[in-house]
């Protein structure tokens, strides 16, 4: 593996942390109280400076250096976490994802040196006094200033490290009393030396031995014998070793997860029963006798341990991950694909031939299925990867509006398949943006209407019915129906006799060029954000839903397939031709009976689904499908679900319900209007894959303007 793999899983991390921090400071902001929060911001703020000190990215080590030093003081209690220094931090953040961005992307640094100025004078003058005292009645110190913004090669992290001598090693030694030499004990013993250079790239012992100290480690030796004499001592080298002694309740991947992206040697060994840890002693000479220990000696361990009966709790064995190229994951994907349409070739096949049902093929039929699924899952990602850019684009609308908002999440480790994750961000920035802009009111108005002057945003997602609904709810000032319509046809885009229903009013806000803003501004007004939504989904092979209530709010709903790759269809024929009408839109079947089909025009006709006319699609005519069967009455209709409403489309039979895999026409062939794909069938025969929500919208455009050419 060259630098350039091991850089870009780096970055890969990197994301990952930035992930963390997110979710963090979600919970710091939510009232969250737990200290292992902000030490998990923390860890996470501390790799990235880590990994970036390896790689020579100097302005992202020398940011991410003064950061975490504000974050250390927080946590260690010197520095109250206030809301205003929250805001601070959460700045912070998002500046260290502009560092990370230009280190990845090769481009220029962000400007840093306001933010750097905040944060030095956070450090220096935000110190809450100490509370706690260490060594009997002394004092604690009060906190240092904070060192410099520049790469942290400089003398002030020797001193750092003289200090963690007068921090680290008291505190380490009343943490676990007892531990160190008790033979009935079993945990870890670990050598730690920092590479001479380790300022250089990075890396600080103190905040390394603090990390180990909170796993419940103890320092038990400091090894000096590399110290120079003071006229050769260089204070950018690190010339210090320590022992350190952990129980066994730490992990060895928590342990070894500290040292990450440093140069630093240790050795970590497991300590098992009747193996006493080592105390390290001070040397004994004749010309000066050795002194009697401060602390208490420790008590020597019986011969014989006394057995205890109680139950013993079993650790739990950490999660283990691995990383795999995209590419060859794709290539899997693709050949189960191929594996699920060669076991339908081979069930046609034994079908043809009169075999019946065989148990061994409804067995593979299982198998297939069942590797199918695991092999989607692999691909799977939870929406958090999405969710976690949604709180930065809040706090940017807050300062562009002047509005409060709330920000509520919910089922951010629903899964999907990595693609639809991949896509779906951009859809969802868009309706964030509308909620706030366009939804929520101002403060003032809020407070005349009854409401918080902080509005409200939740975001959700959910499986429902083999699909993924993700959710966009604000509680603002809702659809305004009346200026909506107005707006349309003064745009355009509906006639002004035009007799719309409230859904169809709705629909109107997803039209090319159709805003209500006024003015334009950086968050809308061109009319293009909503389009663009409508149609991403579409492309995903979802449908958006719209929900509103003048006064109360609106709530958007997408609905997209769990996976691109493969799909539950109804095979149909039309004409010749052998279609697949996907399953996730089909509501029901049904052969019409006498008096159900009314006729509209002189080609439209509406089918009387139990109290409800639903407009019938002739498939034939929307694909061009030659020798079909005209009459509804003798045909099969399906009634199916999209984003224009309920339809009801004319098949001329019904074949078969099966899993399909789908091939992309853009890739192999050329985009076909009304058309999301391809597929092959059991006998080898190619079937394209209805898209219901394309056909629907062509057939009510169709509709629109026969009605207009009439008129």
């Amino acid at each position: 593996m060259d630098i350039e793999e091991i850089q870009q899983i780096f970055f890969q991390e990197c994301e990952e942390g930035l992930a963390g921090i997110e979710v963090g400071f979600a919970a710091l902001r939510g009232g969250d109280t737990d200290p292992e929060t902000i030490n998990s911001v923390f860890r996470c703020v501390h790799s990235i400076k880590g990994g970036a000190g390896a790689f020579g990215h100097e302005r992202l080590q020398a940011y991410t250096h003064q950061y975490e030093t504000l974050l250390d003081l927080v946590r260690s209690g010197a520095v109250n976490l206030t809301p205003e220094l929250l805001d601070l931090l959460l700045g912070a953040f998002d500046l260290l994802a502009d560092h990370v961005a230009a280190s990845r992307d090769g481009g220029d640094a962000p400007n840093d040196a306001a933010m750097l100025e905040r944060l030095t004078a956070a450090c220096t003058h935000g110190a809450a006094p100490a509370a706690t005292q260490k060594r009997g009645t002394e004092a604690a110190p009060e906190p240092r200033p904070a060192p410099s913004a520049a790469p942290a090669n400089t003398g002030d992290d020797f001193d750092d490290l003289m200090m963690m001598l007068d921090d680290v090693l008291p505190a380490s030694s009343e943490a676990a009393p007892g531990f160190v030499g008790d033979a009935a004990d079993k945990g870890w013993r670990l050598e730690y030396r920092p590479a001479a250079d380790a300022f250089d790239n990075g890396s600080e012992p103190l905040l390394l031995l603090r990390e180990l100290v909170r796993l419940g480690g103890t320092v038990t030796e400091c090894d000096l014998s590399a110290l120079p004499a003071l006229a050769s001592l260089d204070p950018d080298q690190a010339y210090l070793g320590w022992t350190v002694v952990l129980p066994e309740s730490a992990g060895e991947d928590d342990i070894r997860a500290i040292f990450e992206f440093t140069d630093s040697s240790f050795t970590l060994e497991r300590v098992g029963d009747h193996q006493p840890l080592p105390v390290a002693e001070e040397p004994v000479t004749e010309a000066a006798p050795k002194a009697p220990a401060a602390a208490s000696p420790v008590p020597q361990a019986p011969a014989q341990a006394p057995v205890d009966d109680a139950p013993r709790a079993v650790p739990v064995p950490a999660a283990q991950t691995i990383r795999v190229d995209l590419g060859k994951l794709d290539r899997l994907v693709n050949l189960v694909g191929e594996l699920v349409i060669t076991q339908a070739m081979l069930a046609q096949r034994l079908s043809e031939k009169d075999f019946g049902t065989v148990a061994e093929m409804v067995d593979l039929e299982h198998l297939t299925r069942e590797l199918q699924e695991s092999t989607m899952a692999i691909r799977a990602q939870p929406m958090k990867t999405v969710f976690s850019r949604v709180p930065r684009i809040i706090r940017e609308l807050e300062g562009e509006t002047g509005k409060r908002v709330r920000l509520e999440l919910e089922g951010e480790m629903t899964e999907v398949d990595k693609t639809v994750v991949e896509r779906i961000g951009e859809p969802l920035t868009h309706l964030i943006r509308n909620a706030v802009d366009h939804g929520l009111e101002m403060p003032d108005d809020r407070a005349a209407a009854g409401k918080p002057e902080e509005g409200v945003v939740r975001l959700s997602a959910a499986h429902q019915s083999g699909r993924i609904v993700i959710t966009v709810t604000d509680d603002g000032r809702g659809i305004d129906r009346t200026r909506v319509l107005a707006r349309a046809i003064e745009r355009g885009i509906v006639h002004a006799d035009a007799a719309l229903s409230d859904e169809e009013i709705d629909n109107l806000i997803f039209a090319p060029g159709f805003s209500t803003a006024e003015s334009v501004s950086n968050i809308s007004g061109r009319g293009v954000g909503m389009d663009v939504v409508r149609k991403n989904v579409q492309a995903l092979g979802g449908r958006v839903g719209i929900q509103s209530r003048l006064g109360a709010g609106s709530s958007f709903s997408l609905s997209l397939p769990l996976t691109l790759a493969v799909l539950d269809g109804m095979i149909v024929t039309v004409g010749e031709q052998v279609l697949v009408v996907p399953l996730s839109h089909i509501v029901e079947s049904l052969r019409p009976g006498a008096g159900m089909i009314k006729r509209l025009g002189p080609t439209g006709s509406l089918i009387d689904v139990r109290g409800t006319y639903v407009p019938i699609l002739t498939v034939a005519n929307s694909l061009g499908i030659p020798q079909h069967e005209p009459d509804p009455e003798r045909g099969v209709l399906i009634v199916v679900e999209s984003d224009q409403g309920q339809a009801a489309l004319l098949v001329d039979s019904i074949q078969d319900q099966r899993q399909v895999v789908v091939k992309s026409l853009d890739a192999n062939y050329q985009p076909i209007a009304g058309v999301a794909g391809a597929t092959i069938l059991g006998n080898g025969r190619v079937a394209l894959i209805i898209d219901v929500d394309a056909l629907a919208s062509r057939e009510r455009l169709a509709a629109r303007s026969s009605r207009a050419a009439a008129a």
